[in-house]
């Protein structure tokens, strides 16, 4: 059954007729990404299906742009006010699509399906833009810095979750590679000839263990040890981690990132292994919402939307839609798909592949479609209706 509201303008009647028209279609594509999972700057296949469903409704579709494979940007329309609205499809590892991003590939389609036939009405130029590597690599980041956005005036996006939410909170993150050279020994003919690189990772633990006390809210600091020997009459000579960090804002960050380097370099000098440490190439920023898009947002989401009294004050997580964010007018809500679990989830991963998920991401789509044509100018055919 679906979840969409009546439509309330002619214009907004066009983009709901134009996402229904190809229903079939973008859910083909939501299903298929879904099945086929990729990881970061892996997603070949997915930047094609996405690419070939938009070349065929008329866009004119540029893959690889910015010197990044699996990007692409599809664009319709003539107008000066440039939309963008952003799909992401890659999955991750273990899990495949665990965050949902076939659903934010296939609403990107939709949402620029409905706009097509408005844009030049409304003055619009309609583009998809398809990042790679949101889980990690930054690909908006490195759109951002290449020159991708320059004539963006307003950014969209819906990410599917375990709630409604027209203006979520994602906070700032980065990441450290940490590694410990230590000297390998006989674990019991001579230990005293060796320096224990896993000692070292775990007095660097035990240290965040302890910081974690003192952290403020809206901090964390999340990490896997991902080598720390091989056998255990063996003194490790060398032990590796991925740590994540994130904080309300950059600053924070950048404040959290040196306490969090004080931790490990306590391990490195109490054990004497050398550390080397390698900072994420990107950073996130947090997610700074237009407030007047999200309230235009919620008066355009479904019928069945039901946003918890509570949900903008819970931490979502982190994306580098919180760059885009920094440089252009944005909105990014969060749909709702009836997961019995939050995103990263296995569960999660099942959810993204059901009918009530599709109704979900097709009505996210639509809202997305409306509160563009509102921000733009509102119907063409009733100039009382314009606001911008």
């Amino acid at each position: 059954m679906s979840v969409l509201p009546p439509p309330a303008t002619a214009a907004k009647e066009r983009a709901r007729a134009a996402i229904a028209a190809r229903r079939d279609d973008v859910v083909r594509l939501s299903r298929t990404i879904h099945a086929h999972p990729e990881l970061g700057f892996e997603e070949h296949r997915a930047a094609r299906w996405v690419g070939d469903l938009l070349a065929e409704a008329g866009f004119a579709v540029t893959a690889g742009p910015c010197d990044l494979p699996t990007a692409l940007i599809a664009g319709t329309g003539t107008g000066p006010f440039t939309v963008d609205v952003f799909a992401e499809y890659d999955a991750l590892p273990g899990i495949g699509h665990a965050c949902g991003h076939n659903l934010i590939a296939a609403g990107a389609v939709a949402t620029a399906l409905a706009l097509a036939p408005l844009a030049d009405d409304l003055g619009l130029t309609v583009r998809v833009v398809g990042a790679p590597a949101e889980e990690t690599g930054g690909g908006k980041v490195l759109l951002i810095e290449r020159g991708a956005l320059r004539d963006t005036r307003l950014a969209l996006m819906a990410h599917p979750g375990p709630y409604d939410c027209a203006a979520p909170r994602f906070v700032a993150a980065g990441g450290i590679e940490a590694r410990y050279d230590g000297r390998e020994a006989h674990a019991a003919l001579n230990p005293f000839d060796g320096i224990n690189a896993a000692d070292a990772m775990h007095l660097a633990q035990t240290a965040i263990a302890l910081l974690r006390q003192h952290l403020r809210p809206g901090e964390f600091v999340h990490g896997v040890v991902t080598e720390a020997g091989s056998a255990p009459n063996v003194i490790p000579s060398v032990a590796r981690a991925t740590y994540g960090l994130r904080a309300p804002d950059l600053p924070a960050l950048t404040e959290l990132t040196a306490r969090v380097t004080a931790c490990f370099e306590a391990g490195a000098l109490a054990t004497g292994a050398r550390l080397r440490l390698t900072p994420d190439a990107v950073a996130y920023a947090e997610l700074r919402t237009d407030p007047g898009l999200a309230e235009l947002y919620r008066g355009n989401a479904p019928a069945a939307w039901a946003e918890p009294a509570d949900a903008e004050n819970r931490v979502f997580g982190s994306t580098d839609f919180g760059n885009v964010s920094q440089v252009v007018p944005a909105l990014h809500p969060v749909f709702g798909i009836g997961a019995p679990v939050a995103n990263h989830h296995p569960d999660f991963t099942a959810a993204a592949a059901t009918p009530r998920a599709e109704d979900a991401m097709l009505a996210a789509a639509q809202a997305l479609a409306w509160t563009a044509i509102d921000h733009a100018g509102g119907d063409p055919a009733d100039p009382a209706s314009r606001t911008r």
